[in-house]
């Protein structure tokens, strides 16, 4: 099993974290970034798109974070990661989906509008909008996990449990959020969590190249 991808990147943290949460043996191919290689035509055969992480497994190349932590979970943690009933498998899809679409793009748009641009060109309109809206996602999941046992884990929880220590992390204004800071508070008890998502990101901070 092999994983090509930057460790910076939010997108490869997930990956990372779920390999390591399942305990699967891989080897991490850096690329993206100062690495570069994403344009090389090996890896244009793996993902046209150019993009990282990439996972190869069993000769099979995927891409796409969500459907990278899918594929781990079901294959590799059935019944623990991956919910055995389609109910509940239904229910962590339904998060992974709006971390896809609602949260990570609200967050992230913010963060590359603010901590990766450059001071003299950020939109503050463009970004005070974005993390609004930030925080207004967080708002909800903070009143749907509110009671939940914060302890423990399953593929839904994935795509936005790694983006909550940067959004912890940055020194912006955050709205209390119990239910959340609580259930970030045992992810950084999480061996696995620490090591593929708690990495520093400060190469990132004013630079638009990757």
């Amino acid at each position: 099993m092999k994983l090509w991808g930057r460790a910076s990147s939010v997108n490869v943290q997930k990956v990372l974290w779920t390999l390591d949460e399942i305990g699967l043996s891989f080897e991490h191919v850096d690329a993206g970034g100062d690495a570069g290689g994403l344009d090389d035509p090996k890896f244009r055969a793996m993902n046209p798109h150019g993009r990282v992480p990439v996972l190869e497994d069993e000769g099979h190349a995927f891409w796409e974070s969500n459907a990278i932590v899918r594929y781990l979970c079901g294959r590799y943690s059935p019944g623990e990661l991956c919910p055995a009933d389609p109910i509940e498998r239904a229910l962590q899809d339904q998060w992974m989906d709006w971390a896809a679409t609602t949260l990570q793009p609200a967050f992230m748009g913010f963060f590359w509008g603010w901590y990766r641009t450059p001071e003299p060109q950020r939109d503050a309109a463009r970004n005070a909008a974005a993390i609004d809206a930030t925080h207004a996602a967080f708002r909800i999941l903070d009143k749907a996990i509110a009671g939940r046992d914060s302890g423990a884990l399953a593929m839904g929880d994935i795509p936005t449990g790694a983006l909550l220590f940067r959004y912890f992390t940055l020194e912006i204004e955050r709205p209390p959020l119990p239910a959340v800071e609580a259930w970030y508070a045992q992810l950084s008890e999480r061996p696995a969590y620490r090591n593929g998502v708690m990495l520093p990101y400060d190469e990132l901070k004013g630079r638009t190249a990757f």
